[in-house]
Order: structure tokens, then C-alpha cells, then sequence
């Protein structure tokens, strides 16, 4: 009775886990035990167990100890009883990545692999494709195809499971495999039949006409298995989004066929597909229909699914969704709370202003039950509010302000802010509520990441208030009460108040002067550096170093002052030759995520740099200046596909080619570029790719000098692709005896534009004091006639050919361009564009100010 209850107390406890303190050594003298004759299964199978738990809890074991390991294993094959034999299989399939001599095993797989214990054969085939190599697959091939359409579902699915993993390394080999996994598609068995579709269209994914024919002709085919039409469904919404004209609309048919589906599963693909697919609110009826009934359902799955899908339509076609707002108000009660999040984020994105201040209150009555993953998606949500009715900001801030001082962690802390900081920027009505509400947090805050962002947002948005002096008060507390990092950060958002606004100097001056006692050395420094500034009183130093200073790049800052040491110490650096740090914006129709994930931001630059060392030399270069998005030279169904990366240095060119081969049938050797230069570079070299085998990138490098004169730097270059071909074995890849024959493949050519030799940034808030300040520098002016009609489309036109984003642009009937940006050799630039439609034609007016004034005439010529 007392074991029992001990069970029963575990139970409600949660229950202990038996293997929590495994230890390694251990486990490898039990392992011993399996030489034993004979062998106790239990003893045996527990023994296993553990093993087999130790490696997914992520144990490293040495070569040795598991190739020990693995062969003690073997000897179990000895035992007939099929739970142990089971775990044998188990056993060598984790195992077989860490031992040697694994295909020992081999004879012993293929014997069970072959025999008539169906309990043994799907194990073994799974096991066995595990250890085998490439060159030893061809010897049971013929049994592959025959469990392929094997009577018993378990081998069936386990052959083509099998032949899945397989065409990752051996995609020639499975490919003669399709007929029987066509044949097995029509399995009665679901399983069965979803994964011999996978087999044979991941056979197919690099011939789009044999995957067209596939998917028409499963389309008129009654198959069975849900998951095989979820599948399909899949294939032909690809297809579908591939090819917008209309001879995509029979895939289109095929996918709203399935919305009358029995199956719940294949209905909900059928409109999940039909809403990424469709353009218009018009085209949506059927599968709003669909998720508005889910929303309906009994089903908390359906109900999810219906509401996450309504969900992310909502940033498309808000419209469409409002035909649903009864059902998802239904929802906002729901016991489920993730399905409550999601309908109170669609409503609030598609219901009216008058309904904001009803849903706020019925949010605040479920916050505190929600995770913070949900707490995150409702904050996206208001967020995205703020911006669609810009008057209701007050009870929005404040909403937001209530939800910083609950409970949460960093990354729901940082999203509130985040929506408050975004307010204070986009809303110029909401600036003071939004700056007091940051206030209030940091005197509590205790992330200190998320401190020292305040506290730069208050240095950058607090000088424009009406009355900045009343944030000095909360920046400076933070200079006596927290830590390092944040009194650093305090020193640099006061200083920045002293140089924006002149009756506050004197004070600010005390306050630097006090910091300059600080026991930190990053403050005492910052302190004294920013108090020689200010006193010097010298405006254009002021806005260099404290109001308007360029954030670098900090991974390419790192690596250009390390080649910098290696290569030229003695040498002034020049930090203006490093990439600025983007700011990550927010997409504008980002989908509605239940547990958003912060992907790491990679900039071009620094995704490309280790790809460059194989470069002789390449240090001298200097730091990369810009690298630009790569440009496709082909089309993307032929059988080289080659893309054009341009690196741009301050005095240099890079062409980087990425060549990828599609023909399994062929190894091309010697593969280089025949570059047909634009007159005036210099072309330095060429690091060529020697081998270039089936579906793996290789890169050729092309070095090239620019011209002296900035206007002969503009031009377009004529490439050919020179190769020698070697005919293959397209399973093994091994070539055919014989030196191959000699081949080229004609290019695009590739143009070097204007933008590629410019980093370029949309006006500042100082951009005018700039442009004034700049009176005295050689100026560049124009008048020009656009082929455009439209002012708008004008503008973004000549945005995209000079480098500039959408953002320079303002204003209305007259549209205003106004940026600037960095030449390749450090010289800065400022642009201004007027432009007027009259009488049908746009008319632009385009002004550059730069200290260079070949560059300035650059600019001109370029639009010219």
C-alpha cells in the first residue's frame, strides 16, 4: 500500500526520470555485457535504452569508445527475441556517423532486410541505407524497389523513407527508382502513399516540365491518403505562384476543388494555399469561407488553424477578413488562449476605430494568462495600430505603458519599447506621452541592453521636444544609480541635449563636468570627450562627433582594422571605408508569428568575406566598400545557372560568378571567364574554379582596376563562360576516361552603374543645415525630360538608379528627393531632385553637392 502511494506521488510529482544521472563510463562497461552467451534481452534491451538515450541528450563519444560500442551491438544479432532486435537497429543507425568499419554489418542487414519477419525488414532497410555508401548502394538496389512496392506498409514506407534521406547524396541512383514509387503513390495505405509522392517529386524538383506533368496528371487522379493531397496541393501552389499567367489556372482549379475535400486536413492546405496565392479580396471567398467555419469548430486544432490563417491575411486583404468579425469575437472568450490572441490581434487590424478602446479592454482582461511569445504577438498587433489610426496614441501609449511595468522578460520588454519608440518617431502628436512613458520604464529597467536604448532614443528625440529639459532629470539619475554601461550611455544622451539646444549648454556642462568624476573609465572618457567638443564651440564638430555621428558595421569594423594591423599599420585608418550599420526595419506585410524568432542580421559584406580571402592579395585592397545583391546572368531553367556578385573597394572591382552545374551527366573542368572589359580598367587577374561537379556552387573571381576618371568607370561588360566538359557517371560522379572537349556559354552582360559605387542613405533631420553648409562646395545641376508619366513612378525610377531609398522621397504634386552618401574613395555627396509633371511629361531638376566635383558631375551623367 505504502509503494502505491510512493507511485502515486511520484505521478502528481511529475514522475523522476530514470536516466537523469547517467554517467558515460558506466555505460560503456555495461556495454561489455553484450559478449555474454548467452544474453539476457531485458538486461540487454535496458542497456540500450540508455545508450540510445545518452546520444540524443547529446553526449559526444570518442571514435573509439563508439566503434566499441557498435560492435558489441553486433553480437546481439545473436538473440532472436524482437523487441532487442529492434533496438539493435536503433542502435547502429545512431551509431554508424561515429563508428568505423560500420559496413561490417552489412550481410547481416541485407540477410534481415530479405527475409520473411516483417518486423525485422522495414528496421533493417532503414539501418542499412544508414551505413551504406554510395558504391555499394547499386548491390541491393533490387531489393530497394522491391520493398518499395512491398504488400506491407511499414517496409514500403520504410524503403521510400529511405530513398528520401538517400537522394540528398545519391539523387542519380533514386531517380531510377521512380517508377515504383509512382506505382506505390495509388497505395491504399496514407502513409505509403505521401511518401512515394515526396520520392518522386523531390526526383523531379530541378525539371519544372516533368513536376507539371506530375501534378496534372495526380490531379485527376483519385488519390487516397490526405497527407499525399496536402502534398500536392504543395506542388501546385509552386507551380502556380511560378507562373502568374493563366496557365496556371488549372493547378489554381485543382486547389479550390480541394476546399470540398472530407478531409479537414486537405481543406485547411487547399485554403491556407488559396490565401498566399490570391491577389484580390474577390478571389478569397471560398476559403474565408472555410477558415470562418474552423473558427466555428469544436475543434481546438481547427480553431487555431483558422484563426492563425485569418490572421496573417489580414496584412494583405484586411477586407476580406471582415466578413469574420463575429466569429473571432466569439473566439476572444475562447479557453484556448492562443486561439484568443490571435483573434483579438486580427480584430484589431481590421476593425474600426471606434472598436479599439473595446478590444483594449477585453486584451487586458486575459494579458496576464498568456505567455510571453502571445504578449509579443499582441504588441505587434497595437504596434501596427499605432500606425493606421495615428489620433487614438493616447490610450495606445498608454496601453503599452501598462504592459512595461508588468512582469515579462527581455525579449517582451524590448518589443513594448520597441512599439512606443516606433510611435514617438512615425507620430509627431504622440512624441511627449510616448518620451515620458520610456521615462518612467528606465527608472525601473532592469535590462541594461534596453536601458542603453532608451536612453539613445531620449538623446535622439529629446533635444525636438517642446520642453527638453524635462528629460535631463531621468537621464542623469541614471549617471548616479546604475551601472557602467548605462551611466556611458546617460553621458552620451546628455551631451547630445547640449548640442542640440544652446540654453541648455551651461548646464549640461555641469553635469558632464560632474561625470568626469565617475569611478567608471568609459564615462570619466566620454564625459571629458564630449565636454571638449561642446566648449569648443565649433558647429561642424559638434554635428560630426555628438548630434550626427555614422554608426559602422561592428563585424567589418573588426576585420578592416585587423587587415589594416596585418597589411598597412603605419597608415592612417580610414573609417568612413566601412559599411554604416542598417537599421532593421519592420516589413511592411509581416505575417502574424505565434512564437517569433529574431533571426541574426547578416549584412552582403560580411556573408562574402571569408568567400574573398582565396583571393591572392585581396588585403591590399583595403576593407570592402560595398558588395551589391547578386544579379542572375542566365535563365534560371538552363543547364548552367551563373549569378555576378560586384565587391566594390575604393579602388578596385571584384566580379565574383557563382556557377552552378545542373547536368548530372557532366563534370566541367577549367572553368573561367572570358571577360570583355569596358575601356579604362585594368583587368588584374582571375582566380578561375578547376572543377565544377553536379549541383554544387563554385566561384571564379575576376580583379579589375576602375579608371582614374570617375566617369569612364560606367559601362557594361561583356562574359562568356569557358569550360572544359567531362562526360560522368551521374551516379557516382566519377568522370569518363579521356581529357573532355572544350565548351563556352555565352553571359548577360553586367553593368557597373553609378549606385554601385556609392553608399547612399535618405535625408536626415539635418539634412538641410547640411546642404547649406555645403554652399561653398562644387555643385553639379541639371534639367532632364523622364520617359515617365506618372511623377510618383518618376521619382521611384530615378531613387532605384542612383541608390537611394523609396523613404528620400516627399512632398506631392512636387515630388522632392533629398539624400546623400559616401563615394568608394571617402568622398561625401549630397543630392537634391525636384520633380514636376506637366502636360503629360515629368520634368526633374537634379542638384549634387560634393567636395569632388568629378563626382558630383557623376551623378548627372548617370541619369543622362
Amino acid at each position: 500500500m505504502s509503494s502505491f502511494r510512493r507511485d502515486k506521488k511520484e505521478e502528481e510529482d511529475g514522475g523522476a526520470n530514470m536516466f537523469q544521472n547517467l554517467d558515460k563510463t558506466t555505460l560503456l562497461q555495461e556495454a561489455r555485457y553484450f559478449n555474454s552467451t548467452p544474453v539476457n534481452p531485458k538486461k540487454c534491451i535496458h542497456i540500450l535504452t540508455k545508450i540510445i538515450y545518452l546520444l540524443n541528450q547529446g553526449e559526444k563519444l570518442t571514435t573509439q569508445e563508439a566503434t566499441d560500442i557498435f560492435f558489441a551491438t553486433t553480437k546481439l544479432f545473436q538473440s532472436k527475441d524482437v523487441m532487442l532486435r529492434r533496438l539493435v537497429y536503433l542502435s547502429i543507425k545512431e551509431l554508424s556517423s561515429l563508428a568505423q568499419d560500420v559496413i561490417i554489418v552489412t550481410s547481416s542487414l541485407t540477410k534481415d532486410m530479405t527475409g520473411k519477419e516483417d518486423l525485422y525488414r522495414a528496421a533493417a532497410i532503414r539501418a542499412l541505407c544508414s551505413i551504406t555508401d554510395s558504391t555499394m548502394l547499386q548491390a541491393i538496389e533490387r531489393y530497394m524497389k522491391q520493398a518499395i512496392v512491398d504488400k506491407n506498409p511499414a517496409v514500403s514506407s520504410a524503403a521510400l523513407v529511405s530513398a528520401l534521406h538517400l537522394s540528398a547524396t545519391v539523387p542519380d541512383l533514386v531517380r531510377r527508382w521512380v517508377n515504383e514509387a509512382q506505382e506505390a503513390i495509388m497505395s491504399d495505405n496514407m502513409m505509403v502513399s505521401y511518401h512515394a509522392l515526396a520520392v518522386v517529386a523531390g526526383a523531379r524538383r530541378n525539371d519544372r516540365l516533368s513536376t507539371v506533368k506530375l501534378v496534372t496528371k495526380l490531379s485527376r487522379a483519385p488519390i487516397r491518403s490526405p497527407y499525399a493531397l496536402c502534398l500536392l496541393i504543395r506542388h501546385a501552389a509552386k507551380l502556380a505562384e511560378e507562373d502568374p499567367s493563366e496557365a496556371s489556372e488549372p493547378y489554381l482549379e485543382f486547389i479550390e476543388s480541394c476546399l470540398r475535400h472530407k478531409s479537414e486536413i486537405v481543406v485547411y492546405e487547399a485554403a491556407h494555399a488559396v490565401v498566399n496565392l490570391r491577389k484580390s479580396a474577390r478571389d478569397l471567398a471560398q476559403a474565408v469561407s472555410v477558415l470562418q467555419i474552423f473558427c466555428g469548430s469544436s475543434k481546438a486544432t481547427l480553431r487555431l488553424a483558422g484563426a492563425r490563417t485569418l490572421a496573417k491575411l489580414t496584412t494583405k486583404h484586411p477586407s476580406a477578413v471582415s466578413a469574420c468579425t463575429v466569429d473571432l469575437e466569439n473566439l476572444i472568450s475562447d479557453p484556448n488562449r492562443s486561439v484568443a490572441t490571435l483573434a483579438v490581434t486580427t480584430l484589431l487590424a481590421t476593425g474600426a476605430e471606434s472598436s479599439i478602446d473595446r478590444l483594449m479592454k477585453q486584451i487586458s482582461g486575459f494579458m496576464s494568462e498568456i505567455s510571453d511569445e502571445f504578449k509579443i504577438v499582441v504588441v505587434s498587433a497595437i504596434r501596427r495600430l499605432c500606425a493606421k489610426y495615428p489620433r487614438k496614441h493616447q490610450s495606445l501609449a498608454a496601453f503599452l505603458a501598462g504592459m512595461l511595468r508588468d512582469e515579462g522578460g527581455v525579449q517582451y520588454k524590448t518589443a513594448i519599447a520597441d512599439a512606443i519608440i516606433s510611435l514617438v518617431e512615425e507620430n509627431p502628436d504622440a512624441k511627449e506621452t510616448g518620451l515620458a512613458h520610456l521615462c518612467e520604464f528606465i527608472e525601473d529597467c532592469e535590462h541594461t541592453s534596453l536601458a542603453v536604448r532608451i536612453l539613445h532614443v531620449l538623446g535622439r528625440e529629446g533635444p525636438k521636444a517642446r520642453q527638453p529639459s524635462r528629460y535631463i532629470r531621468y537621464i542623469y539619475n541614471r549617471v548616479i544609480l546604475e551601472s557602467g554601461p548605462v551611466r556611458a550611455a546617460a553621458v552620451s544622451a546628455v551631451a547630445r541635449f547640449g548640442a542640440a539646444r544652446a540654453e541648455l549648454l551651461p548646464n549640461i556642462r555641469v553635469l558632464l563636468a560632474r561625470c568626469q568624476l565617475d569611478d567608471d573609465d568609459e564615462v570619466r572618457d566620454r564625459a571629458i570627450y564630449y565636454s571638449a567638443i561642446l566648449d569648443s564651440d565649433d558647429q561642424e564638430l559638434i554635428n560630426d562627433y555628438i548630434t550626427n555621428v555614422p554608426i559602422p558595421n561592428m563585424v567589418l569594423l573588426e576585420k578592416a582594422l585587423q587587415s589594416h594591423l596585418n597589411t598597412n599599420p603605419e597608415d592612417v585608418f580610414n573609417i568612413d571605408s566601412v559599411p554604416t550599420a542598417e537599421e532593421t526595419k519592420e516589413p511592411e506585410e509581416a505575417p502574424v508569428q505565434i512564437e517569433p524568432r529574431k533571426q541574426p542580421v547578416v549584412s552582403l559584406e560580411e556573408r562574402y568575406f571569408d568567400q574573398l580571402k582565396i583571393i591572392p592579395g585581396i588585403e591590399k585592397f583595403g576593407p570592402t566598400f560595398k558588395t551589391c545583391e547578386a544579379v542572375d546572368l542566365t535563365e534560371s531553367e538552363t543547364e548552367y545557372r551563373v549569378r555576378c556578385v560586384k565587391h566594390i573597394f575604393a579602388r578596385h572591382l571584384v566580379l565574383q560568378f557563382e556557377c552552378l552545374n545542373t547536368l548530372s551527366d557532366q563534370l566541367l573542368e577549367k572553368v573561367h571567364i572570358r571577360l570583355e572589359t569596358v575601356p579604362g580598367y585594368i583587368f588584374l587577374g582571375e582566380v578561375a574554379c578547376e572543377q565544377l561537379p553536379y549541383d554544387k556552387q563554385g566561384n571564379i573571381f575576376c580583379i579589375l582596376e576602375f579608371p582614374k576618371n570617375p566617369l569612364d568607370t560606367l559601362g557594361n561588360f561583356g562574359a562568356v563562360l569557358e569550360f572544359v566538359v567531362r562526360d560522368c557517371d551521374p551516379t557516382t560522379g566519377l568522370p569518363d576516361p579521356g581529357e573532355g572537349y572544350a565548351d563556352t556559354y555565352p553571359l548577360e552582360e553586367i553593368e557597373i552603374g553609378c549606385s554601385d559605387q556609392f553608399r547612399t542613405r535618405a535625408a536626415s533631420d539635418d539634412w538641410e543645415v547640411s546642404w547649406d553648409r555645403a554652399v561653398s562646395a562644387p555643385e553639379a545641376c541639371d534639367t532632364f525630360g523622364l520617359s515617365q508619366n506618372s511623377v510618383g513612378e518618376a521619382a521611384i525610377a530615378v531613387c532605384e538608379h542612383l541608390g537611394l531609398p523609396k523613404s528620400a522621397i516627399s512632398g506631392d504634386a512636387v515630388k522632392e528627393i533629398r539624400g546623400g552618401g559616401l563615394w568608394r574613395e571617402g568622398a561625401p555627396v549630397l543630392i537634391r531632385a525636384r520633380l514636376v509633371a506637366a502636360q503629360g511629361a515629368v520634368t526633374m531638376q537634379l542638384a549634387a553637392r560634393s567636395p569632388r566635383e568629378d563626382i558630383a558631375t557623376l551623378l548627372l551623367a548617370a541619369v543622362g
